[in-house]
């Protein structure tokens, strides 16, 4: 019974920055559970790359599907092309992210219109396109992912935590929404992951300062966020909605 809760077959899993870091990591479980997946992202050779490694040795289908998601257009070209390829959409990921530190009062308009509409109107573009048919056949799942520093923050970041503290609020609206209707809708906050994000951002001094802040002493390895989604993806998670699961390796813990 405890692997058939988990257990995904004859699902479709759309997950956004799939091609690599948390995205491919969710996309590969879900593959495994036995979900088809399309997996989305800017840079059509990383899809082509990553989608053979989420399948191999699953049996299950796969696509992907470049588009930018900082882009309104192509927000909803994905929705759509997505839905044409196998019919339907059972579970959503929005992972796409990106952030650009900047001091407040250095802060670019172009920079924070552009975090908006990536890490936040595209979640909610493609949470507004798939429910429809979620609603109708009584049953989906859609996850958002935010971040712990939507839940706390560090100088230079204004607009990423913003946008992650938007995504956690937008949840439980949009699970209040689709509940009665047997969609879930949850966040999963993740803390320090070695994903090449925070390698672009961070200095050595500062990925030792995060790995300091948590309570294992380490940074996360993104195949630590794929039991987490796998809960909230399935059958397993059914009776958990508008909630935020915190995959941070013990930060807020350690406030000291």
């Amino acid at each position: 019974m405890a692997t058939s809760l988990f257990d995904l077959t004859g699902r479709v899993a759309l997950i956004t920055g799939g091609s690599k870091g948390l995205g491919k990591a969710m996309a590969r479980a879900f593959a495994q559970a036995g979900a088809d997946v399309i997996i989305s992202s800017r840079h059509p050779a990383e899809l082509e790359a990553a989608l053979p490694e989420i399948l191999h040795g699953t049996h299950r289908k796969g696509c992907w599907i470049a588009a930018d998601l900082s882009v309104r257009e192509d927000m909803q070209r994905l929705a759509d092309e997505a839905l044409a390829t196998f019919g339907r959409i059972d579970i959503l990921v929005n992972n796409a992210g990106s952030n650009i530190p900047e001091p407040i009062e250095d802060l670019q308009d172009v920079n924070w219109d552009r975090l908006m509409e990536l890490n936040l109107t595209s979640c909610m573009v493609l949470s507004r396109a798939v429910a429809p048919a979620m609603k109708e056949r009584g049953w989906g799942r859609i996850i958002h992912i935010s971040s712990v520093m939507g839940m706390t923050s560090k100088a230079g970041r204004t607009t990423y935590s913003a946008t992650k503290a938007a995504l956690i609020g937008m949840t439980r609206a949009m699970a209040l929404d689709l509940g009665p209707s047997g969609v879930t809708v949850n966040c999963i906050a993740p803390g320090p992951f070695l994903t090449d994000l925070p390698l672009s951002v961070l200095s050595p001094a500062d990925r030792q300062n995060f790995s300091d802040r948590t309570a294992l002493g380490r940074w996360g390895d993104p195949q630590e966020v794929a039991g987490p989604a796998l809960l909230l993806a399935s059958d397993a998670g059914s009776y958990i909605t508008g909630s935020t699961l915190l995959v941070d390796g013990g930060v807020l813990c350690k406030s000291l």
